[in-house]
């Protein structure tokens, strides 16, 4: 009785207690650490991904793993949750007793995250291991998962894993009558509906109705709405008001069954049946959503009616998650796309009274001005927005003031060159480069081209300044017009450094038909005697250097076959005397 093991246990200082955290210390360890993983670079080494793992001090279980993998996929951080699938699959010691919660977790955060492929590989992983064979919720994550995505073969292929025994022979021990096979219930047969949507397949709406038939279950309300939906999208508008009628016999519609009620209506020209339609469902006593009210403000505004349109914003705000800004920017467009450029213009003059319009808003509408021929009301909005980007002090005003973005300047530089404003195509592109953004050789090159041939040099110079500024080499065209615009005005020394401090790598584009045929178009511009002095000083630079240079030869072959084309008074012969001794010698000099 005096050994230490028959010794008094009523002492509690004798007592080893094990350090355990409650449960709120532990929520808050997993908090930190999915938080931690969340911020981390996504292509964190493996091993830095283990430690960062470790250093939470917490026991991994498959509560905590669970819990890790849900707030990942509330921060949408998909990527991490597959590493965290990925991890968990290589830790041998990891004894898990619900290795099935874990996945379905996982198949749950990339569903919310829209990744159907992903969640595809982990559906499958799962019917790897008895434990953690897909059950009905896991079942049913995936088929909603493919039925949004539209994945319709990949949703039929999991139907018949569902309905048949595993493929791969599992160990069931005691369990000898597990039997993990199940028939798809309604929610399953929901994401089929949702796939048919997205694909536009009506045939596959009456499929299951038919499978429903046969199982003896009849369709709910959301069924219908959502084989509305289908009727929908594919332009079967006869069978939205046939299958509505058939709802109405058993069920009471809902607000998401009278939207698509509402959709069709506006398809088919029918603007007061959208709006009975509405009223029904409110003497009915039912709730609309925003999305409805939406809808049919947006019918409205594709009518001209943009004012009854207007009143609907009360009870989208009653039941909207949704900015206002975003609201008032969907009626807008609905009123352009239907050709209504005054009533899209009231709109975002009613908007600025409610909520500030962002850039997204201004965009639309300056597009439309620009479609419509309203130069000068897109000019005036144009020049509201570069105004703001001056009263910018801290970042807090990016949140009230919109300034121009890289679609908005090159929507106005568009306009200017089909206009033919070079004057303030000029001004416009000199802001765009001061706000920070650089020049596009697709999207500008052709713009800065035709304005140089229009007689505006500067938005050629100042690009030319931008690429020399930001150690980037000018493109060929560029350099040849930026040839031109110097050789027209005599200055014969520049023309020809636009050459020598950018020599081309690629010789096709300065060969010497490239350069006779930039002679033969552009010879209006051109004064004789320029040319000559053009092709001496050319014969200057390449007698004096010891390096060859087949730029400039060809260049002066160009103009010696060009300039005999043309009457040459005797001055300029004799002056392109000195060119013919220089090609003699390059002549030798290559025969050598």
């Amino acid at each position: 009785m005096d050994r230490a093991a028959f010794e008094n246990l009523d002492d509690p200082k004798r007592v080893i207690k094990k350090l355990q955290f409650s449960h709120k210390e532990m929520e808050e360890k997993i908090q930190k650490l999915a938080k931690l993983l969340n911020g981390a670079d996504i292509n964190l080494p493996e091993w830095i991904f283990s430690k960062t793992m470790r250093s939470a001090r917490i026991k991994f279980c498959d509560y905590s793993i669970t819990r890790v993998i849900i707030i990942l996929g509330k921060l949408g951080n998909w990527r991490r949750v597959i590493q965290v699938i990925e991890w968990l699959q290589k830790r041998e010691r990891f004894k898990s007793h619900k290795l099935r919660h874990i996945y379905t977790a996982a198949l749950d955060a990339l569903g919310k995250s829209r990744r159907p492929v992903e969640a595809l590989n982990i559906f499958h992983a799962m019917q790897q291991h008895m434990s953690s064979y897909p059950d009905l919720v896991a079942y049913h994550s995936i088929a909603v998962t493919l039925g949004q995505a539209g994945h319709m073969k990949e949703l039929f292929d999991v139907i018949d894993i569902m309905r048949s025994p595993p493929k791969k022979k599992f160990k069931t021990g005691v369990l000898e009558n597990w039997d993990p096979r199940l028939e798809p219930d309604i929610v399953v047969y929901h994401a089929v509906l949702n796939a048919c949507v997205r694909r536009k397949q009506w045939e596959g709406a009456f499929w299951v109705l038919q499978q429903l038939k046969e199982k003896g279950q009849q369709p709910s309300a959301t069924t219908y709405g959502l084989v509305m939906e289908v009727m929908f999208s594919c332009g079967k508008y006869n069978l939205v008001h046939e299958f509505f009628r058939k709802l109405q016999k058993s069920f009471i519609p809902n607000s998401l069954t009278y939207r698509v009620l509402v959709n069709t209506l506006w398809k088919e020209g029918k603007t007061d049946e959208a709006i009975l339609a509405v009223q029904e469902m409110e003497i009915r006593g039912i709730v609309g959503s925003a999305s409805l009210y939406y809808d049919l403000a947006r019918c409205l505004c594709a009518a001209g009616r943009s004012h009854e349109a207007l009143k609907q914003i009360d009870k989208i705000c009653k039941v909207a998650n949704k900015p206002l800004v975003v609201t008032y920017t969907g009626l807008m467009q609905a009123s352009l796309d239907s050709g209504n450029i005054q009533d899209g213009a009231y709109i975002f003059e009613k908007m600025k009274e409610i909520c500030t319009p962002n850039l997204v808003t201004c965009n639309i509408m300056l597009k439309a001005y620009l479609e419509h021929g309203m130069f000068q009301e897109a000019k005036a909005l144009f020049e509201q927005m570069s105004e703001n980007a001056n009263h910018l002090r801290r970042n807090s005003d990016y949140k009230m003031l919109v300034v121009p973005d890289t679609y908005t300047f090159n929507t106005m530089l568009d306009a200017c060159v089909a206009e033919k404003r070079w004057d303030y195509f000029d001004d416009v592109y000199q802001r765009m480069l001061y706000r920070g953004y650089h020049f596009n050789p697709k999207r500008h090159l052709r713009m800065i081209l035709e304005a140089s041939k229009a007689g505006k040099e500067r938005p050629l110079e100042i690009t030319w300044k931008h690429l020399t500024d930001t150690d980037r080499i000018p493109s060929a065209p560029l350099i040849k017009e930026r040839f031109c615009a110097k050789l027209e005005k005599d200055d014969y020394v520049a023309a020809l450094t636009c050459i020598t401090n950018n020599p081309p790598q690629d010789l096709q584009p300065f060969s010497k038909s490239s350069w006779l045929n930039l002679f033969k178009e552009n010879s209006q511009r051109f004064q004789t005697d320029t040319i000559v002095r053009l092709m001496n000083e050319a014969s200057n630079i390449v007698s004096n250097s010891s390096l060859p240079n087949p730029t400039l030869e060809y260049l002066m072959q160009s103009c010696k076959e060009f300039l005999f084309a043309t009457d040459l008074s005797a001055a300029d012969t004799d002056s392109l005397k000195n060119v013919f001794t220089v090609e003699s010698q390059l002549v030798i000099a290559n025969s050598r």
